[in-house]
């Protein structure tokens, strides 16, 4: 038998449409989806919270409580980093995914039941909040950058599209040191220096001579007297 986990207090942001929430809960759960999964309620109550709006250049409001709709959370990250128990951990297939919760999209790990075909494997993904692990996650929408997180946990009913996702180098199978050798050669190029023309000097023509070879001007032309 395993000892239960003693209660820990972890810092929780939770993103909506509209608002960031950042506050501290109290817990004995070792994953962030399972304190949002296990939940008896539809909200969460957080302490010393931090609430910030999108798009808005206001001071942001604080508050020593504060209740959370889970159903307008889109997700959620914790700083809790703790394993599950080997004797409690399914056997599981990790699969690079892309999942879009707009106004935000989340790379990361989804873990899927192995033996399975991608598309059955994703119709028996259920779960109220899903974790994604080795995640990335931003919005081009609202200006939040890209940022990483070990874990978030995405709410299932808000995610318009979870589909398998590969990066792709666009420099993969291309020698980059060769390729930035020839644009450092060309840029030191200087460009050759055009040829010398050669001078050819010209001999004036000489001039016509109006008289003809004899140098007399013959007034009757070339007529013959009878």
């Amino acid at each position: 038998m395993f000892e239960p986990m003693a209660e820990q207090v972890v810092t929780i942001t939770l993103y909506t449409d509209a608002f960031v929430v950042r506050g501290t809960l109290a817990t004995r759960q070792r994953r962030l989806s399972d304190i949002l999964n296990q939940t008896d309620y539809d909200f969460i109550v957080l302490s010393d919270v931090v609430i910030d709006e999108f798009g808005s250049h206001s001071q942001a409001a604080r508050s020593e409580f504060a209740q959370v709709n889970l159903a307008t959370v889109i997700f959620g990250v914790a700083d809790l980093n703790v394993e599950t128990l080997p004797e409690l951990r399914t056997p599981k297939i990790a699969e690079q995914a892309l999942i879009s919760v707009p106004p935000f999209k989340i790379t990361g790990r989804i873990h899927l039941l192995p033996n399975r075909d991608l598309r059955e494997a994703l119709n028996e993904l259920t779960g109220r909040f899903l974790p994604v692990t080795e995640a990335s996650y931003w919005s081009d929408v609202v200006g939040e950058a890209k940022q990483q997180a070990n874990m978030v946990a995405v709410n299932h009913s808000r995610a318009h599209i979870m589909a398998p996702h590969r990066e792709v180098d666009p420099w993969a199978g291309l020698d980059r040191g060769a390729i930035a050798g020839e644009a450092g050669a060309a840029g030191d190029r200087q460009p050759a220096a055009p040829a010398p023309v050669e001078q050819v000097a010209v001999e004036p023509a000489p001039a016509a001579n109006p008289w003809g070879e004899s140098g007399v001007a013959n007034p009757w032309g070339d007529r013959t007297t009878g």
